[in-house]
């Protein structure tokens, strides 16, 4: 009876040490490793900044009468296109007004006689643009400080772009406008002007840059919200690699190959050209079609221990690199 007892614990030890080292097997397969092949492609790269901005006059001119008295004649409206020196309004002095208005009293021929003698004076558009704003309408009672209408020799987004990205704008650089109430429609535009001085908005370094459209759409309007694309750097059929298979150590940028060992993982140093964020060109040290590692995800388990190793990383290490910003890819190189 004994024996049997003996022989029946042992057999529960076993079955016990059993079960915790297959659980440690387990576990220990589950931490292992789990990779993805990617080759090496060819293909195109756009690198971009965005920003916001606002569809604004890039010189507005307000338009004031060097009298007082009325309005006669508005003869342009809103929206419309005027050239340098051409009539836009006349105008009556506080006294010709007077002097019209008693004429018109006793009939059309005393008032004939009274406005050939006595011209109205015109208003003339100082330049060549667009009346963006008519303030006043014909027989309104203005002063000298009052603008009868208000000009602009074209609109321009300002967009405001973040002091990290300011050093990849330059002037003449390409870009694309989409109005915030015309979102389909894309507008071919460039960089007219940056500014010199910064400013904070919300609590964030700006800097203002001017955008032109090569040409402005008739359904552009002053005041319009707008989302302004840089075209930073574009590259044409190059070779390229997810930006998740880099890992970015002392200055050198390599990547993980596919071992015939299974106990460690072979890695090669390569060189590296701009980046949207997602991709990275591959200048040297790789060909077209060759493979490299890239760590998959994993879920952590239920009763895992918070932090442990990264899971981009094929040895636990801390990830290297930037992440070039919030809005755009970073240039990356080595």
């Amino acid at each position: 009876m004994l024996k049997n007892k003996k022989l029946w614990m042992a057999a529960a030890a076993l079955a016990v040490f059993g079960a915790v080292a297959g659980l440690r097997w387990k576990k220990a397969a589950d931490d292992k490793p789990r990779f993805r092949e990617v080759a090496v492609e060819r293909g195109d790269l756009r690198v971009t900044i965005l920003a916001t901005g606002v569809a604004q006059p890039q010189n507005r001119v307000e338009i004031k009468p060097p009298i007082a008295g009325r309005a006669e004649e508005i003869r342009v409206r809103e929206g419309e296109a005027v050239r340098k020196g051409q009539v836009l309004a006349l105008m009556s002095s506080t006294e010709r007004a007077a002097l019209l208005d008693a004429a018109r009293a006793k009939g059309d021929e005393e008032l004939a006689h009274w406005e050939n003698l006595y011209k109205p004076t015109p208003l003339v558009a100082p330049l060549s643009g667009i009346v963006i704003a008519r303030a006043v309408e014909p027989g309104q009672t203005v002063t000298s400080q009052d603008a009868v209408l208000v000009m602009s020799n074209r609109l321009i987004i300002k967009a405001q772009v973040d002091e990290t990205d300011i050093g990849s704008i330059r002037v003449g650089q390409e870009a694309k406008v989409q109005l915030d109430a015309y979102p389909q429609q894309e507008i071919p535009a460039r960089v007219d002007h940056i500014a010199y001085e910064a400013k904070t908005v919300n609590n964030v370094t700006v800097y203002e840059v001017e955008v032109a459209p090569a040409r402005v759409p008739d359904f552009m309007r002053s005041g319009m919200t707008a989302n302004v694309t840089f075209i930073i750097a574009v590259k044409e059929n190059i070779l390229l690699l997810p930006a998740e298979a880099l890992q970015n150590e002392k200055g050198h940028t390599r990547v993980f190959l596919p071992s015939a060992s299974k106990k460690r993982l072979d890695t090669r140093d390569i060189k590296t050209g701009v980046s949207d964020g997602k991709r990275v060109e591959v200048v040297s040290g790789m060909n077209e079609g060759e493979k490299v590692l890239v760590r998959q995800v994993a879920f952590p388990r239920a009763g895992a221990a918070k932090g442990g190793n990264n899971p981009f990383s094929p040895f636990g290490g801390r990830r290297g690199g930037g992440s070039g910003g919030q809005k755009r890819g970073g240039k990356n190189g080595s």
